[in-house]
């Protein structure tokens, strides 16, 4: 016998489960409560098995005899429909439980345990959270490279280019880690390479003017204000470290007896662990601010939470209350001045003022080489430079002598 809607709307319950049957193993399972459930029947390796399909209304009769037929050409294919229906629903939930955000969230965790530096990861969560909840509850594995452009779209219209290319470079990484950790076949974001409007580059202003540079350290000088952002402004120039670096200075980091300060690899740009010379300037910047701040974690703690390094613009804020715009001088200018006037006295190794900047070098040889070749004559050069910026600081470098005795001229 042939079912019919009819003959399904038909079937009242009993006392006990009965069946109404189909055709090829198919039939309707009437339970005493009302419910009306699919069963199909089928034989593999000589074992009879059943295979559940739904429940009727909400799985109709014709939808019922397709879902039998996908079953039984399973069979003739030796498989399980059981067995497959089984991992279908375990890879769904595995889909459900690996979306974007949870899996950026694990690279994170592993990259912090890699030794990442935790403005990095900030940048990471920051990226993150710039992608929205919503597509961060997607499985990674279903998202199309249309649905990423879509996300990326909303910034680049607001002209946000640069925050554009770091959110496709961000994605990448997740879904490259997704695809590593097997949970993923391909990376969509890679197939947007060329897609997004490229940023133009920026340039840090600076000051690379002798007579201009001797002005901004008078003004340094005179600044007033939290003691620890009036520190980590006078040391600023005295060394050719990059902002982030400095704020984030530990009091653990310095060696005050061999005036060096050790910056471990996971707080520099290009992952290096990198020394600093310091100047007898320096120290005695660094011995003053120690006796404010000593017994905390950061040299330059925030004036809010002595836990905490003072802020990421705190050095840029300074600079814009003494009257230089951003168009004048920036945090990160310091080292363009620094590497213009040294480069410029024609005194020293073009090399190991690269070094000193902490700029990368390809080669591992050639990285150790460079670490301890130009060491001594780093020492020498943060010297000269400290001595050279007092001269600059205190007579405005108005004798043309300076500019001679300096190798300026």
């Amino acid at each position: 016998m042939v079912l019919t809607d009819t003959a399904i709307r038909n079937a009242k319950p009993k006392e006990k489960p009965y069946k109404v049957s189909d055709s090829q193993g198919l039939y309707l399972l009437v339970n005493p409560r009302g419910s009306k459930l699919w069963r199909v029947k089928y034989r593999i390796n000589g074992l009879e098995r059943k295979l559940a399909l739904g429940a009727y209304p909400e799985i109709t009769l014709a939808e019922a005899r397709s879902a039998r037929d996908a079953a039984r050409k399973q069979v003739a294919h030796s498989v399980d429909p059981n067995a497959a229906k089984r991992q279908a629903r375990i890879e769904a939930s595995i889909r459900a439980t690996n979306t974007f955000a949870s899996v950026a969230e694990e690279l994170i965790a592993k990259r912090e345990k890699e030794g990442v530096s935790p403005r990095t990861l900030e940048k990471y969560r920051w990226l993150l959270k710039l992608l929205g909840s919503e597509f961060g509850r997607r499985p990674v594995t279903e998202i199309t490279p249309a649905e990423l452009l879509h996300e990326i779209k909303h910034h680049e219209r607001r002209e946000r280019y640069e925050t554009a290319k770091r959110i496709r470079s961000f994605a990448s990484r997740v879904f490259r880690y997704a695809a590593a950790t097997a949970r993923a076949e391909r990376d969509p974001a890679q197939m947007l390479l060329g897609a997004l409007i490229q940023p133009k580059a920026k340039h840090f202003a600076a000051i690379t003017d002798s007579v201009e540079f001797g002005a901004l350290l008078r003004a340094i000088e005179d600044y007033v204000g939290d003691p620890a952002v009036m520190h980590a402004l006078k040391l600023t120039p005295h060394l050719y470290q990059r902002p982030g670096e400095l704020r984030h200075m530990e009091w653990t980091e310095i060696n005050f007896e061999k005036a060096v300060w050790t910056l471990p690899a996971g707080k520099m740009k290009m992952r290096q662990p990198h020394a600093v010379p310091l100047s007898k300037q320096a120290v005695a910047v660094l011995e003053s601010m120690r006796s404010l701040s000593g017994n905390g974690k950061y040299v330059f703690p925030s004036v809010r939470s002595r836990t905490r390094p003072i802020s990421e613009n705190t050095i840029t804020a300074a600079l814009r209350r003494m009257g230089y715009s951003k168009e004048q001088m920036t945090a990160h200018g310091f080292r363009t001045s620094a590497s213009s006037l040294l480069n410029e006295s024609g005194k020293w190794n073009p090399a190991a003022i690269e070094r000193a900047l902490a700029h990368m070098v390809s080669g591992e040889i050639r990285r150790i080489y460079n670490q301890s070749a130009y060491w001594r004559e780093r020492i020498e050069m943060a010297q000269w430079w400290s001595n050279y910026l007092d001269e600059l600081r205190d007579s405005g470098n108005s004798p043309a002598t300076r500019r001679t005795e300096y190798g300026l001229e």
